[in-house]
């Protein structure tokens, strides 16, 4: 297997209630989170890349350009994660072998832990390889195709944890505390 059937989706549509604004345009070391996020995903997949919009999807698109790789706009971005998980698989189901899924909000991620996901992903292509933090495991994570359907029948502002937790036996965990960090308020950037 290649490292070529590695796809990446950065997940960005959200609304950020919780932020106040459009969160994924937040800078974080003089970058918007999002651009930081796609960039990272882009150094890994080049233009296998993909970025999923949907709230405020015309300027976090223009934060991100140019792109390597693509971008969605998720319509139903107002009904949570999920939908934008599914939108993101869909567009690639039919030409990955895997998927990096990553979040817009996780500023602290960095090239080396990505590379260490793939890589273990690459010498056990039918395990899903997660990033372990904070007595967990989650984004950003590799998931074989083997787990597409699961991830698209997610429902709601479910992430892609419940497909990790309900094949606990089949995950490689690859400890990266950072990644514990995520924002969800200004005062969680300010704290960083």
């Amino acid at each position: 297997m290649s490292a070529n059937s590695l796809y990446a989706i950065v997940l960005a549509a959200g609304q950020a209630s919780r932020f106040g604004s459009t969160k994924q345009l937040a800078r974080f070391d003089n970058e918007p989170l999002v651009a930081r996020a796609i960039r990272s995903a882009e150094r890994i997949c080049g233009q296998r890349s993909l970025l999923v919009s949907g709230n405020d999807w015309e300027n976090v698109a223009a934060a991100c350009e140019p792109l390597a790789g693509f971008m969605i706009y998720n319509p139903r971005y107002r009904d949570g994660m999920a939908t934008s998980l599914a939108q993101g698989i869909q567009s690639i189901r039919n030409v990955a072998d895997g998927v990096l899924l990553m979040l817009a909000d996780q500023p602290l991620v960095n090239d080396e832990h990505l590379q260490a996901l793939a890589g273990a992903w690459l010498a056990s292509p039918d395990s899903i390889c997660a990033s372990c933090y904070a007595n967990t495991q989650g984004p950003p994570v590799i998931f074989p195709a083997k787990f597409f359907a699961e991830l698209v029948e997610l429902q709601g502002d479910r992430g892609a944890k419940a497909v990790i937790d309900a094949n606990s036996d089949q995950v490689i965990s690859i400890s990266f505390e950072n990644a514990a960090i995520d924002i969800d308020t200004p005062a969680d950037l300010r704290n960083i």
